[in-house]
């Protein structure tokens, strides 16, 4: 199938595209720019170099997709912005490439990014992601599978938010998000559990009952943070050991409900 160019879109003839995309009126992709198939880049879109965009991408008005990390250490270098496939990005959606050599910015699959999101330089998001207005995340942030982050949400690069989390509006993120917790305010604060989204996500009541109990766990008065998360560790309970790893994992410390 052939691709629909509109007459006043600047496609550079070092752009590779593959096959049924739709390239707006005053769209911009630049050279060394590899678009597949079935994608939509509408009015004044900008691919700009060194984006890698899979298939069935819908890239909405003004967004611009692999622009220059905002990181005054950086040095043109050779890096990307990666994209998976059936991703929604809305208007004024902003992706920065990545900073270090060949590395790469990462969009999963199937992922909204609502108006006047950013992502900068070197996020890793997964799949599956919903992300509402006017939410920003530094760089190097990781984003699992899952996640809903509501709208105008600030996350202190470095920051890692796990599988599952629902993060409230207008949070403040400067350490990691939970897994399957709702963290909410400012500073965020972890509220209890993300009890809707896990049981849209198709998890059985067993399954909240032990992620429940590893809340109730974690952070009960007394004791270590170092004994908590052991009792987490020993759990057969796959779900729950998740939440262990993931604590474990952390540079930057978690939000917490209080202080342990």
């Amino acid at each position: 199938m052939a691709n629909e160019i509109h007459p006043t879109a600047l496609v550079a003839p070092g752009a590779r595209l593959g096959e049924g995309n739709r390239i707006g009126p005053f769209a911009i992709v630049e050279d060394d720019v590899e678009l597949g198939d079935g994608n939509a880049v509408l009015a004044h879109a900008v691919l700009k170099a060194g984006c890698r965009i899979g298939n069935a991408n819908r890239i909405h008005e003004h967004a611009v997709i692999g622009g220059l990390p905002q990181d005054v250490s950086f040095e043109d270098r050779w890096t990307f912005v990666t994209i998976g496939d059936r991703n929604v990005l809305r208007e004024g959606v902003t992706v920065h490439r990545a900073t270090r050599e060949e590395g790469s910015t990462r969009l999963g699959n199937d992922n909204f990014l609502m108006v006047n999101v950013h992502l900068g330089h070197d996020c890793q998001f997964g799949d599956r992601i919903i992300v509402a207005t006017g939410s920003g995340f530094g760089g190097h942030v990781s984003v699992a599978d899952r996640a809903f982050v509501s709208g105008g949400v600030m996350v202190h690069q470095h920051a890692r938010i796990g599988r599952f989390a629902m993060i409230g509006g207008n949070t403040k993120l400067t350490q990691d998000a939970l897994p399957f917790m709702i963290t909410d305010g400012v500073p965020g604060t972890v509220r209890g559990l993300n009890a809707v989204g896990l049981k849209r996500g198709g998890f059985a009541a067993a399954d909240l009952r032990a992620l429940k109990q590893a809340y109730r766990t974690l952070f009960r008065a007394g004791g270590s943070l170092e004994g908590h998360l052991a009792e987490l560790a020993a759990s057969e309970h796959p779900l729950v050991a998740e939440l262990a790893a993931f604590i474990g994992a952390s540079k930057r410390g978690f939000h917490r409900d209080r202080e342990l």
